[in-house]
C-alpha cells in the first residue's frame, strides 16, 4: 500500500509547516482533519481542497460539501468520496487548502514522498513533523487577556520597576544603590 507524505505550508510564512503521512486509499476528508489537527485548529468551518500545479493555480475543487452560497465554475468533489490516490497526477503533486471561509486560512499542500511500506507505529493519517508556531486560528485576545495578566501577577511586573525593567532592590529586597554608591562605601571602608 502506498504511504503519501505531504508537506502543508501556512501560506503567509513557509517556514511553519507540518509533514503528514496518509495511505493512498484515505480520502481527502481525513487529509482535511489531519491538517486541521496539525495545525491545532478547530473543525467548525468551511473547507475546500483545489488541485494545483507547480505554479500553485487553482484547479479542479475537492470541498468539504456542495455549498449553497459559493459559485462554481464546476461542480466540486466531494472530499469524503475522493481517495487521495485518484487525484495524483505528478510525483510532486500539489494541493491548495482553504480553510474557513471568513479568514481564509489558506495552505499549500505539496506530495514530497511516496514510500511503499506502511510505519506500523503510526495511525494513518499522522503529523510526523512539526516546524515553526502554528498562527492562532482566533488570534491571542483570549490568551494576552488571562494568561498575560496571571504572569503579571505572579512576577509583579506592574510594580515600582526601573524604566528599562530592573528594581532598585536586589534578589533579598534590599535596596540598592547605583555602582558610584556602592564603590565609594568600599572605599570608606578599606580606610
Amino acid at each position: 500500500m502506498a504511504i503519501l507524505k505531504f508537506r502543508v505550508y501556512w501560506e503567509d510564512d513557509d517556514s511553519v509547516y507540518r509533514d503528514v503521512v496518509i495511505r493512498h486509499t484515505q480520502n481527502f476528508f481525513d487529509l482535511h482533519n489531519c491538517i486541521l489537527k496539525s495545525f491545532e485548529f478547530d473543525n467548525k468551518h468551511k473547507a475546500t481542497f483545489y488541485r494545483s500545479n507547480d505554479n500553485w493555480v487553482r484547479g479542479r475543487e475537492i470541498s468539504l460539501e456542495k455549498y449553497d452560497d459559493k459559485e462554481y465554475k464546476a461542480d466540486p468533489l466531494i472530499m469524503a468520496e475522493v481517495p487521495m490516490g485518484s487525484e495524483i497526477k505528478d510525483p510532486n503533486q500539489k494541493f491548495i487548502y482553504v480553510y474557513d471561509f471568513n479568514k481564509f486560512w489558506t495552505f499549500k499542500v505539496e506530495l514530497i514522498h511516496v514510500d511503499k511500506e506502511e510505519n506500523k507505529k503510526l495511525t494513518y493519517p499522522s503529523c510526523i513533523r512539526t516546524e515553526g508556531i502554528a498562527p492562532s486560528q482566533y488570534g491571542t485576545k483570549g490568551l494576552v487577556d488571562s494568561r498575560l495578566a496571571e504572569v503579571e501577577e505572579k512576577y509583579d511586573l506592574n510594580s515600582a520597576t526601573m524604566p528599562d525593567g530592573f528594581s532598585e532592590e536586589d534578589e533579598d529586597g534590599n535596596a540598592t544603590g547605583t555602582e558610584e554608591e556602592a564603590g565609594t562605601e568600599e572605599a570608606g571602608e578599606e580606610f
